[in-house]
């Protein structure tokens, strides 16, 4: 008599079935969706377009797009994933979930992946809105190369939002989310470009993982420079907040089961 072996899942299999059902749970919520992508598109509405020396100067204008960008994946990714997270983990069956023998590899990764695409649908409305009403012009060469740059970027902010709903019960994890993105949003040049920062607030800015985010996007979008540390102040922001998520993970599960 012969048995059946159970067949094992691979963690790129198991990664992609979490990432489809997290997907079409984030967009069975249509409004999930759509009011992450609303504040970044009045904004360029109001305070980007109706400027002409903004809008009328291509840089200025591709800046602006990328930098408002930026703040749309920030804000997806910290409410999202802060707030997701934490309200995931108030439903009787994350628990459950959570103690399968696929462990939690599969799930995180899904949602770094789920981040990433939904950060490239945040920035839609914003290029449409650029393109439209602005001077903001870019080579098909730059476009390509400024999605490569956003997914990276996005990365540090999907964990830093897990890292916050795993720490936090939902009603906590919002007041923090809010404290969190909008300090980060001024000091990395979102709103206000870092040119006309005082002298230590652009030090300061240097090294956050908004302003390095964002002077990546903008030199990918428009060639520009970028000062020497982006790259290793946003790899490091995205190490330590993948150990902070990692800690909440543990921390969480060691309280709630064993």
């Amino acid at each position: 008599m012969t048995t059946t072996q159970p067949r094992t899942l691979s963690t790129a299999h198991l990664t992609r079935l979490h990432l489809k059902y997290q997907f079409l749970e984030t967009v069975r919520v249509p409004m999930a969706v759509f009011g992450n992508l609303l504040f970044p598109a009045l904004s360029m509405f109001f305070f980007v377009v109706p400027q002409p020396y903004v809008a009328d100067d291509p840089v200025a204008s591709t800046m602006a797009v990328a930098s408002l960008g930026l703040f749309a994946i920030c804000s997806a990714s910290l409410f999202t994933y802060g707030l997701g997270v934490a309200e995931d983990r108030a439903l009787p069956f994350d628990p459950f979930l959570r103690s399968m023998p696929a462990g939690p590899a599969p799930r995180m990764l899904a949602r770094v992946l789920n981040g990433g695409i939904f950060s490239l649908f945040g920035i839609v409305p914003l290029v449409l809105i650029g393109w439209l009403f602005t001077a903001a012009t870019v080579t098909w060469a730059q476009l390509a190369l400024g999605v490569v740059v956003l997914l990276v970027v996005s990365v540090p902010f999907v964990l830093l939002g897990m890292g916050i709903g795993y720490s936090l019960p939902a009603k906590a994890a919002l007041p923090v989310v809010q404290l969190v993105l909008f300090p980060l949003a001024f000091a990395g040049g979102l709103f206000m470009p870092p040119q006309f920062f005082p002298d230590w607030l652009s030090v300061v800015s240097q090294a956050t993982p908004t302003r390095a985010g964002r002077d990546l996007l903008v030199g990918a979008l428009t060639g520009s420079d970028v000062y020497a540390g982006a790259w290793p102040v946003l790899l490091g922001w995205t190490a330590l907040f993948a150990a902070l998520t990692v800690w909440a993970y543990r921390r969480d599960e060691g309280r709630r089961f064993r």
